[in-house]
């Protein structure tokens, strides 16, 4: 019986997605899309329309090594988490490739313990996480983020470490065409996790769980299973990115993607999903990773230095978590009554 509840809890919640004309047209999505519009609209202006040339594609490799930080940190903040250790995970697993491969190990081979140092890292969080409940996942990755990023130190020092061969400099660099292999490769992760988001009944546990995870509990919802993937994921992904960002930079250092994290956290904010959890898309996402990268690269061609662009972005996602906000208070409202 209670699984039985389970099932219909989970339809329910898929069923309250169906199409529904005023909604769809009402989505923070627009906005996104009007905000990044304008954004190309400046870029096109700036640089006289040569943007629209091999810049529209190229300009991705700028931001393209951290979006893939933000479609797994997306299921964490769905889930009401935290994740604040993903920046000192891509330097770990960066470093620890750089002195595997220095060290004798063939590079194919360092570049699986690439991943595989990312996907432990990650899952570590996600078993204390589990295993600790009082502890704020804020607390736990903020430990993990000091201890990830303190053994990179412990390994090189201030030193740098790359003479990689020519062709992983080209994972990054690469193209079809004029789209980056990294372009090709984000979109491809972004149609997945879209899938296991908005598809399968992980995701729609992701919701539950975030939405009330209580109720979710004595529904049968394995809470704790669906944490320990989401955090393991983000892992996963952290390494994504250190093997995309070592090839574009060819070379590493311990301070290697020093404020990732928080970029990433605000890529989902002004993604639309919440810091309580409970809602969000994959397209919002993805919209904000292009917002963001896009917003900095025009700033750049308007010579705008970094602090003044830092607080330019800030103001626009302090401005869009207002209206979101705004929006969200007025749908409790509207359901009240």
């Amino acid at each position: 019986m209670a699984n039985q509840r389970t099932n219909v809890e989970l339809d329910r919640l898929a069923l309250d997605q169906k199409f529904n004309a005023r909604k769809f047209f009402l989505k923070w999505e627009w906005l996104l899309v009007v905000i990044l519009l304008a954004i190309l609209g400046v870029n096109i202006s700036a640089s006289g329309g040569s943007f629209l040339g091999p810049q529209f594609f190229g300009s991705t490799n700028n931001f393209m090594d951290k979006s893939f930080l933000v479609l797994s940190m997306t299921f964490v903040i769905i889930l009401g988490e935290i994740d604040i250790s993903v920046g000192s995970t891509v330097a770990l697993s960066s470093v620890l490739m750089a002195v595997a491969y220095n060290a004798g190990l063939p590079m194919g081979a360092s570049l699986v313990l690439c991943l595989l140092v990312g996907t432990l890292c990650g899952f570590i969080n996600g078993v204390i996480a589990t295993k600790f409940k009082e502890l704020p996942t804020m607390i736990i990755t903020l430990a993990t983020m000091i201890i990830y990023r303190g053994i990179a130190n412990i390994l090189l020092e201030d030193r740098a470490a790359g003479g990689f061969p020519d062709w992983f400099q080209n994972i990054s660099w690469g193209t079809v065409g004029p789209v980056p292999y990294s372009l090709i490769a984000f979109l491809v992760f972004a149609v997945v996790f879209g899938i296991v988001l908005h598809k399968t009944r992980f995701g729609r546990e992701l919701y539950a769980g975030g939405n009330n995870r209580i109720a979710s509990l004595f529904s049968r919802v394995k809470v704790d299973r669906n944490l320990l993937i989401a955090f393991t994921l983000n892992g996963v992904m952290a390494g994504v990115c250190a093997l995309f960002l070592t090839s574009r930079m060819t070379s590493t250092r311990p301070n290697v993607a020093s404020g990732y994290e928080l970029e990433a956290i605000a890529m989902v904010v002004l993604a639309g999903v919440p810091a309580i959890g409970g809602k969000g898309n994959i397209s919002g996402v993805i919209l904000s990773v292009f917002i963001i990268g896009y917003l900095r690269y025009g700033l750049g061609l308007f010579n705008v230095t970094a602090p003044v662009m830092s607080i330019i972005i800030g103001l626009l996602l302090v401005g869009s978590v207002l209206i979101s906000n705004f929006f969200l208070n007025r749908e409790k409202k509207l359901k009240v009554r």
